[in-house]
């Protein structure tokens, strides 16, 4: 294939989901073909997660302005780039982390990385004239995922009181991704309803799930298990949950009160680390619950693998802050035989390149993979051809509402229709 130059690299600032500043970038090749790419932000984040280059001028946009990664992008980088070949993305990625310098992207800022990266992608296939999801999976990448919709929300994604960051359903009896739009639409609005019964908040948190206040993190279940059968599905059969826990803010908050292991900070509870993992554990025992991600601290090696041991073989139990896309740390699960799943979010590394090597290497060690927004999100739809291209076979994007999730819903919608 013939080399495509790229010609120019233009970054911008522009703003995501919370209303904070994020890097925009706008990628002109040769032939003047173009690809934009928006990178999100995380709220709950790994502390081993590749560095977001923030202004932290608290003047402007309350420290968080991206000018700086903004300004990397238009020199330093540009100048690094322009004229090299686009269609060669692993050239073009190792020549971004050889540029910064750094094991975390802290010179130049993963956001303004990852935004060059998947911009190049973009511009590369517009090029071809071929689909994004063609162009990184070729003719193997044809796999429609498995949708986790997060339909109640707590954490640090909202302003409630419950502990347990993200409460999702998984329509595994659904045929097809139009089916799974169906059933999670119709128990998101069914949902809705018990809530106002109820007299519970109907507002939604970061990723579009209902935030209302509950007694406990076991009624959030409660209540989604009995919206799913109150639309008419079966709980187990057609639909399963799935949580994420976001231990590692409780273990920080632990840490804050001076003790080792978790603590609920919402409601003022301490676990220790085994009665964390019995925690688990029970409510798995008790809901339908097929999937825990972060169920444990990034740093509780020993405590995952007691969990591994105990329902790793029927449940996925799932690293994001354990892995944060990075593939040795993936590796250090891998030999240390630790969980069973990987959640892979491209800005925790910072280019599509590292990405696509942490999903063949779990892949290749029997590890599932789930492409993930993040809770600060853009109306960038490009983890949906993502997660079709690396046959993840299953995918969080959100609650099935505000735009900046429903946008990637519908594009896989669109991709579902194209390979069909």
């Amino acid at each position: 294939m013939k080399e495509m130059p790229i010609k120019k690299i233009e970054g911008s600032q522009v703003f995501d989901s919370r209303g904070n500043p994020t890097v925009e970038v706008t990628v002109t090749l040769e032939d003047e073909s173009q690809g934009t790419s928006m990178v999100p932000s995380g709220a709950s984040t790994g502390t081993f997660e590749a560095i977001e280059l923030r202004d932290a001028d608290f003047q402007e946009y309350n420290g968080y302005g991206v000018s700086r990664a903004v300004d990397n992008v238009n020199k330093k980088i540009s100048k690094g780039l322009i004229g090299g070949d686009a269609y060669n993305q692993i050239k073009i990625d190792e020549k971004m982390i050889k540029l910064d310098g750094t094991d975390n992207k802290s010179k130049l800022g993963a956001n303004a990385i990852l935004g060059v990266s998947l911009a190049v992608a973009k511009a590369s296939a517009n090029s071809l004239k071929i689909p994004l999801y063609k162009y990184i999976g070729g003719i193997s990448g044809n796999t429609i995922p498995l949708p986790m919709f997060n339909i109640l929300n707590g954490g640090k994604h909202s302003g409630n009181n419950l502990n347990i960051q993200e409460f999702m359903i998984v329509p595994v009896g659904a045929s097809n991704f139009r089916e799974c739009m169906q059933m999670g639409t119709e128990i998101y609005q069914v949902l809705k309803e018990i809530l106002k019964q109820k007299d519970l908040s109907t507002a939604v948190g970061d990723e579009g799930g209902f935030a209302p206040n509950l007694e406990r993190d076991e009624d959030a279940i409660e209540l989604i298990l009995d919206a799913v059968e109150m639309a008419g599905y079966k709980k187990d059969k057609d639909v399963k949950i799935a949580l994420d826990i976001a231990s590692s803010e409780m273990r920080d908050a632990a840490k804050k009160i001076e003790k080792e292991g978790y603590y609920f900070w919402k409601t003022k509870e301490y676990k220790t680390k085994n009665d964390m993992i019995d925690y688990i554990v029970s409510l798995t025992e008790k809901y339908p619950i097929m999937s825990v991600e972060d169920g444990l601290g990034e740093e509780d090696w020993k405590e995952w693998k007691e969990l591994t041991n105990k329902i790793g073989k029927r449940v996925d139990l799932v690293g994001d802050d354990l892995f944060v896309t990075n593939r040795k740390r993936l590796d250090k699960g891998i030999k240390s035989r630790v969980a069973n799943a990987i959640l892979i979010k491209p800005n925790q590394i910072g280019t599509l390149t590292e990405t696509l090597e942490t999903i063949k290497l779990a892949r290749k060690n029997g590890y599932k993979t789930i492409i993930s927004h993040r809770s600060g999100e853009t109306e960038d739809t490009f983890i949906a051809d993502l997660a079709v291209a690396v046959n993840a076979g299953q995918v969080k994007m959100g609650a099935p509402c505000r735009s900046e999730r429903v946008a990637k819903y519908n594009r896989i919608l669109q991709i579902e229709r194209e390979i069909q």
